[in-house]
Formats: C-alpha cells, structure tokens, sequence
C-alpha cells in the first residue's frame, strides 16, 4: 500500500503542524509541571476542526478522513503527550460513540457544542477498581425506571472526566432475557449524584486529567442511552479499534520529537574532540530510530486507510498500536541514551517525553491485550 499523502492532507499536516509548534509545543514543559491543562490552545482548536476530527461537518465538525485524524494526533504528541491524549480521548472515546451509535437528539445537543472549542470535553468510561482489560467483569449498573436511566458504581483512570460535558458510561443494564447485557448511557458532568476525584497523580501526562468517578443513584432521561440498549461491549470495542490507532499516533508524535532532540543534540554535542554524532554508537541508535519511526507511521496509516474503506481494521489496529507504541518507548529511552546525564534532568525535554510515552504501551489496552487480539485473527486464518 502506497502511503503518499495527497495535497489536501500535506496541507492539513502543516496547518497543524504550524498551529501545534505556536501554541502547544511552548507550553508543553509548563503543563507538565504545573499539571493544569493547556485550554488557551485546545479553544482554539475548536475553529481549526481538531476536536471534531470524527464529527460529521452537519454537527459543527471536520469529518476529516481517517489518515487526516492520525496526522492530527501525531502532530499533537509531537508537540504535548498531556495535550494530545486529552484531545484523542475526546475525538476517539468521547465522541466517536455519539457519532456511530448516538441518536439524532444526542448528536445535535452535544457534538456541536465539544466540537466547537466554546464548551468542555467528551470522555468515556469504562476501567473500573475491579475491571480493566477485561470489560466482561464491569459491576457499575444502570436500571431502567420509568423514563430515565438509574446508575450506581465506580469508574476509574476515566480520561478528560473533571474536563467533560459529559461522561459516556459502560454499564451493565441486565435483563432476564439478556443477562450478561450492557450498554452505553450518555451523563452529563453536573448531574445530582455523579462525582469526579480531583486528577490522579501520575508518572507522565500530568496535564492530561485522570479521575475516578462514582454515581450514586445518578438519574439520566432513557433518551441518553448510546445505540442499542444491551449492544455496550461490541459498541465499545468497534470505539477501541479507533482510540488505538490514536495512540499509535500518539507514540508515534513522541517519538519523533524524541529523535529530532536527539539528533540535533548529537551535532552538536561534542566528546574527544569531535560531535558524538560521528561515533557508530550513537549512530546506530539514531538509524534503529529512523527505521522503527517509519515503520510504525506506515503501519498506522494501513489501520487508518483500512478503517476508511470501510474494512475490517481490528487486527491492524492492534499491530499499530503495539508496534509505535513499543517503539515509541525504544526511541525516547535512546535519546535519553543519547544525551546522557542532560537527559535524565527536567530541563530537558526528553525526560518529559520519556515519561510520557510510557503510558502508550498501557492506554486503551496493553501491549499484552494487543498480543492477544493479533493472535486470534492470525490462528483464525485460513
């Protein structure tokens, strides 16, 4: 496959190369530090279409292609791994739902208004103290009565959840004919009963926030439910197929960043009387860089391209995300290498990048869970 982006997706990677270089990447250092998320820039996305990449053009956003969506992304992790998850948990996780499965009700109330840049964010819900890869094992609850929605439980590492308009939930909503059932519901962040934990201290991506969230008798209208009551889990696994492709792209954008510091280091920094660039050593660090870099942009873009067409994607994803993210890991702990002791501080940005691409292996199922779904479709091959 033939991955020579047209005119129109050059043109959209350098507006938003040139958007993220002026107004992310200067604040990435800040943000990391102070753990607040950088909202001057992300309202500013609204107008440029980066927090309606999966939202058709009807409901305020850019319905960009899938290739387009993964340029985007990339180029946010090239300049902020905070910025760029919170902004791919919206677009992936927060909205695609809505977009896929939401009725037109929901798609007119709430994608116009994330999309725009004027009000917050979209998140869903799914990880839970007792259920993380595996969804089959998910307790909150959500019972019909009446008109509305009644939900109890406790969701955990939601992303955006202190930042959202609303929360897309996965609940069990079991029936006697249909035990195992579950489905997404659609709550609001000021309704009576939903709590978000102030952000969860973490290791990287502080400015990106991670909460857990409690509903206690938390009461939505029926209308809120997302796609077909007891269709939850094969809905929310057609929506991680999508969020791993952006976290490839993720990786991806970090890793990049990771390698252009370091060969720009390596020029410059000199050791026995000569730039450590001319050492095999750093060489070989920086061509095993190279190489892995392109090989996961071109796995991704296959993920995107096939998810485009309109053809099964699942497998593709998982390889994309488990090779950039993977790689991503490989080429900042190298370029941490390749600094030395500079690397390990935090006055330089590949610490920060380091810490941050760490997560990639873990988010949206681990390299572990990626392993599994590869192997399936390949034993189940003819």
């Amino acid at each position: 496959m033939d991955f020579e982006l047209t005119d129109e997706q050059r043109m959209w990677q350098k507006a938003v190369h040139d958007f993220v270089a002026a107004e992310v990447q200067p604040r990435a250092h800040e943000t990391d530090e102070t753990g607040e998320f950088n909202w001057p820039a992300v309202r500013k996305m609204g107008p440029m279409g980066m927090l309606g990449l999966n939202i058709p053009e009807e409901y305020g956003g850019a319905g960009v292609d899938a290739i387009s969506a993964a340029i985007a992304t990339e180029e946010l992790g090239w300049a902020c791994g905070s910025t760029a998850l919170s902004i791919a948990a919206h677009n992936g996780l927060g909205t695609t739902p809505i977009v896929l499965y939401g009725s037109e009700e929901l798609k007119q109330k709430w994608l116009p208004l994330v999309a725009s840049g004027k009000g917050k964010l979209g998140a869903l819900a799914l990880t839970e103290p007792g259920a993380g890869s595996d969804l089959q094992g998910i307790q909150t609850r959500a019972v019909k009565h009446g008109d509305e929605w009644i939900i109890n439980g406790a969701k955990m590492w939601c992303t955006n959840a202190i930042i959202a308009e609303y929360i897309i939930t996965l609940a069990r909503t079991a029936t006697q004919d249909n035990p195992h059932a579950m489905s997404m519901i659609l709550v609001p962040t000021d309704t009576p009963g939903l709590r978000v934990t102030p952000p969860e201290k973490k290791m990287g991506l502080k400015g990106s926030p991670t909460s857990a969230v409690t509903y206690q008798d938390v009461r939505v209208p029926a209308g809120n439910l997302v796609g077909e009551e007891g269709n939850g889990l094969r809905q929310t696994l057609a929506t991680l197929d999508s969020g791993r492709i952006s976290i490839g792209a993720i990786a991806l954008g970090l890793a990049r960043a990771a390698f252009e510091l370091a060969v720009a280091y390596a020029k410059e920094r000199h050791a026995f009387g000569t730039p450590i660039a001319n050492f095999q050593a750093i060489q070989w660090m920086l061509a095993d860089a190279a190489t892995e870099i392109t090989a996961a942009r071109n796995l991704i873009y296959y993920a995107a391209w096939r998810k485009q067409q309109g053809k099964p994607y699942t497998q593709e994803a998982a390889m994309a995300k488990l090779f950039a993210s993977e790689m991503g890991e490989r080429v900042c702990r190298n370029a941490i290498q390749v600094f030395g002791g500079y690397g390990y501080s935090r006055e330089y940005p590949v610490e920060r990048i380091y810490r941050d691409a760490r997560l990639m292996t873990i988010g949206e199922g681990t390299s572990e869970i990626q392993r599994l779904v590869i192997a399936r479709h390949a034993l189940a091959a003819d």
